[in-house]
C-alpha cells in the first residue's frame, strides 16, 4: 500500500498513513465483529465464515465491475470517444502510469469516477454531462484528479474499508426484519438475539462509515492536489469543480438522488455539502478545495 512511487503523480505520506490507520482500524473491527457473531450464534458459525468470506472477495474482486455497471459505465473505444481517450492518453503519458479502461455513463449529472482493485484492472468513467459541458482543460483536470486514485491506490482502501459497513448493514437489516426470530424460535435467547445483533451491527455500521468518510475527505483533497501539480493549471480543475458545483443546481433532483450512494466515488458530490453535516460528507467542502487550489496555484507562480 506505497503512494505513488511508481508514477509522476506527487506522493502524499499523508494519504498512506491515513490508509493503513484505516485498514488497520477496519480489520481490527472486522475480527471482532464476526468473532461476536461466532459466540453468540454458535450453531451458525459456518454459515456465518462463508456469508463473511464470501462477500469479502466479492467486494474485493468484482467491485469495479459492481461500481460500473451500477453507476451505468460503459466502456469506449478510441473511435467512439476519441477526445476522452486522447485526454487520458495525454495524462498517462505525463504521468508515467499504464492507461486504464476508459467508460462513459450516460447522465446528465456532470461527473466522473474511478474504480477498480489495482491499476491493471482500473476504470476511469466520466458521464456525458461533464463531457458536454467542460472545455478540454477542464476535463483533464477532472480526469487528472481520477487517475491519482488509481495511482494512489485510494480506490481499492476504499472499497475494502466499504466492505463491513456493507455486511454489517445486510445482518443489521436481516434482524430488524425479523430473520433471527424466524430461524431460532420464540425462545427468551432468540429474542435477546434479536435485539443484540441488530444493535451490534448497526454500531459496527457507524463505526465503518465514518473511518471512511475521514478517508475519503482527505483523499479528495489529495487527489486535486497530485492533479494539479501534475498537470500544472490547478486553475483548470477550480474552474471544472466550480462549474460542476454550479451546474448540480440545475439537474432534476430525482437524477441527484439516483447518483448520491455514489458519492464517496465521483468528483464532486451529487449534493452540497452545506445541506449535511461535514462528519458524514464524502468530500471537504467547495471552498476548502478551491483553496488548496489557490494555494497551489501561487506556488506555482499561475494565475
Amino acid at each position: 500500500m506505497h503512494s505513488s512511487k511508481s508514477t509522476r503523480f506527487a506522493p502524499d505520506r499523508g494519504l498512506t498513513t491515513r490508509m493503513v490507520s484505516t485498514m488497520f482500524f477496519i480489520g481490527l473491527l472486522y475480527v471482532v465483529f464476526v468473532g461476536v457473531l461466532l459466540a453468540l450464534l454458535r450453531g451458525a458459525w459456518p454459515l456465518i465464515l462463508l456469508c463473511a468470506g464470501g462477500m469479502f472477495v466479492a467486494q474485493f474482486w468484482f467491485s469495479d465491475r459492481i461500481a460500473a455497471f451500477s453507476m451505468g459505465a460503459r466502456e469506449v473505444t478510441p473511435e467512439e470517444a476519441p477526445e476522452l481517450h486522447g485526454a487520458v492518453d495525454r495524462l498517462c503519458a505525463l504521468a508515467d502510469m499504464p492507461k486504464p479502461r476508459v467508460a462513459i455513463a450516460d447522465s446528465d449529472v456532470p461527473n466522473a469516477f474511478a474504480t477498480g482493485r489495482n491499476r491493471k484492472n482500473a476504470l476511469v468513467c466520466a458521464t456525458t454531462g461533464l463531457l458536454r459541458r467542460l472545455e478540454p482543460e477542464e476535463l483533464e483536470g477532472v480526469l487528472a484528479h481520477e487517475l491519482s486514485h488509481v495511482a494512489h491506490r485510494d480506490v481499492a482502501v476504499m472499497t475494502i474499508a466499504s466492505f463491513l459497513g456493507v455486511l454489517a448493514g445486510v445482518i443489521t437489516r436481516v434482524g430488524l426484519w425479523g430473520g433471527f426470530r424466524r430461524v431460532g424460535g420464540r425462545d427468551s435467547n432468540t429474542a435477546v438475539l434479536v435485539v443484540l445483533i441488530p444493535l451490534i451491527s448497526a454500531v459496527v455500521y457507524a463505526i465503518s462509515f465514518l473511518l471512511t468518510r475521514l478517508l475519503s475527505r482527505y483523499r479528495e483533497l489529495s487527489a486535486d492536489r497530485a492533479g494539479a501539480l501534475l498537470t500544472g493549471r490547478p486553475s483548470a480543475l477550480a474552474a471544472a469543480l466550480t462549474k460542476i458545483t454550479g451546474e448540480m443546481a440545475r439537474i432534476p433532483t430525482r437524477d441527484l438522488r439516483q447518483a448520491e450512494p455514489f458519492n464517496a466515488f465521483y468528483f464532486a458530490p451529487a449534493f452540497s455539502k452545506e445541506s449535511f453535516n461535514r462528519l458524514l460528507s464524502s468530500h471537504p467542502t467547495l471552498e476548502q478545495r478551491l483553496e488548496q487550489l489557490g494555494r497551489i496555484s501561487a506556488r506555482l507562480g499561475r494565475p
